[in-house]
């Protein structure tokens, strides 16, 4: 995907600025997720108050549910609450990929109804936008809200340097843009190291790796210097005999990598804006953490993490991993910042490690993934509470956001804390992430953005990849289908 279809960001978002002026232009706005521009921005003290956990549930529903939805136009409400009812039914996944695959959209009439459909309904309620208007619109309203984006530039699977070379381009160009929005108003920008590595490439580094942590005395001269990334329980099933040396010419081209990586780190230092490489599949996660921590060497100085690197709770082993990296960092006086993540690959990892005849690297069970995601976001919040490292707790999960408010609450962490960052994702668990807002906690919302035949793919493998989330936002549905409730009987009565 990523050589056929490359735009670059800067032409998407160059004309940001602009959208400080009166003028306007005309953009479907039919469906975009629940927005909260005036009343959420007020701050309310006892609201506040009730979010700390002084009570057993971060959410009084029948209290927060009219300050936190009144402001949200009816008409917006219903197509939000229809979205998220549509998303919750597999079958109408299961649709969706299939027509975006299909050779339905090799024809051009029905290729455009397909995708006037979809970008009126599920793309303008998960996406930031297409276009400059449409993704800085959607920033500014987040940031009046009082939370901040991560920007994701929709691009993953390079095949080979050129199209590695145009999509560094594009993540550059995201970059620059965000000078161009209010100060602060966006928190990260998302970066899958699959679009800037060949994934051949990236399977051959991993496999040597694995290949020296079984036997350490096996030199690879092409390392750079780097954070562990095993730990004694890692996997190593993928790799099951030694590999053949990387070719001069796949030295060459792994260099490349490492100066892609370093040109992004700090055009983000520049802007003051850090870079979280999101973890993918662990038959290449070693080399993304080889190459991830080898740029947070660099670039991560003075208590000032740029570089973030992501630790998926549902492999058995990341607790382990997480704190290996971190111990070993603070020896080296590198501030290191880690995204703390469930996961998204649990079918594929568990289908590819009972093929090879290993046990799954995922836990047994979702408690104990919501049980080692809880402990890292603990061992985290403790980091800073003593002044090191940073943070970004990425859930849906209530439970584990009121654990976490908890946590901060006991060792004293500032509400306000620069280093500690709540997220979810755009259009989703709303009620989560006003609520932590409202406690005064920094969140963040996860935005895709691009034009809808680039971010779509993108999404659809999301949605594959991670289908129980999207039947999983029971309380957002909940909460809409509430507050319809009410307004009906305010309309009658």
């Amino acid at each position: 995907m990523a050589n056929r279809v490359i735009p670059t960001a800067q032409r998407i978002l160059k004309t940001l600025r602009p959208l400080n002026s009166a003028s306007s232009t005309t953009i479907s706005s039919a469906l975009s997720p629940i927005t909260f521009p005036e009343k959420a921005q007020q701050h309310n003290p006892g609201l506040a108050e009730q979010l700390l956990p002084k009570s057993d549930a971060l959410f009084n529903l029948d209290d927060l549910n009219n300050r936190l939805f009144e402001s949200v136009p009816t008409a917006k409400l219903i197509r939000s609450a229809a979205n998220l009812h549509m998303v919750a039914m597999e079958p109408i996944v299961d649709l969706g990929m299939w027509m975006m695959k299909s050779k339905l959209m090799t024809t051009p009439v029905v290729k455009d109804v397909i995708l006037g459909f979809i970008r009126s309904t599920f793309y303008e309620h998960f996406c930031a936008g297409e276009d400059a208007v449409a993704t800085g619109k959607s920033v500014r309203a987040l940031n009046e809200a009082g939370m901040r984006g991560m920007l994701v530039y929709a691009l993953e699977y390079a095949s080979d340097n050129e199209s590695c070379d145009r999509n560094l381009q594009g993540f550059l160009d995201t970059v620059e843009s965000t000078k161009s929005l209010p100060r602060s108003s966006v928190s990260f920008i998302i970066l899958k190291i699959t679009a800037i590595c060949p994934m051949k490439l990236l399977e051959r580094v991993s496999d040597l790796l694995r290949w020296q942590q079984r036997d350490p005395s096996l030199n690879l001269p092409w390392k750079h210097e780097s954070l562990p990334i095993f730990s004694e329980s890692s996997p190593l099933y993928h790799t099951m005999e030694k590999p053949e040396p990387l070719t001069p010419e796949e030295e060459r081209d792994l260099e490349l990598v490492h100066q892609r990586l370093q040109r992004l780190s700090e055009k983000c230092l520049e802007a003051n804006v850090p870079l979280s490489v999101d973890a993918e599949y662990t038959s290449i996660q070693p080399s993304i953490d080889y190459l991830t921590y080898a740029s947070a060497i660099k670039h991560n100085k003075d208590d000032n993490p740029i570089v973030y690197g992501t630790i998926q709770a549902y492999l058995k082993d990341a607790k382990e991993r997480m704190l290996l990296a971190s111990e070993a960092a603070d020896k080296m006086g590198i501030p290191m910042g880690f995204k703390v993540v469930r996961g998204a690959y649990m079918s594929s990892e568990s289908k590819k490690a009972s093929a090879l005849g290993y046990p799954s690297p995922i836990h047994n069970s979702i408690e104990e993934t919501h049980a080692c995601f809880n402990e890292c976001a603990s061992y985290m919040l403790e980091k800073i509470g003593n002044g090191s490292g940073a943070v970004v707790l990425a859930t849906h999960n209530v439970e584990s956001g009121k654990l976490a408010v908890k946590k901060a609450q006991e060792i004293g962490v500032s509400k306000v804390h620069q280093k500690l960052e709540f997220a979810q994702l755009y259009g989703m668990a709303e009620a989560l992430s006003f609520g932590l807002k409202n406690a005064g906690f920094q969140v963040s919302k996860y935005m895709p953005f691009g034009p809808i035949e680039l971010v779509m793919p993108y999404l659809l493998r999301r949605a594959e990849e991670n289908r129980g989330l999207l039947s999983a936002s029971t309380l957002d549905r909940h909460l809409t289908r509430e507050e319809l409730k009410r307004r009906l009987k305010a309309a009658i009565f």
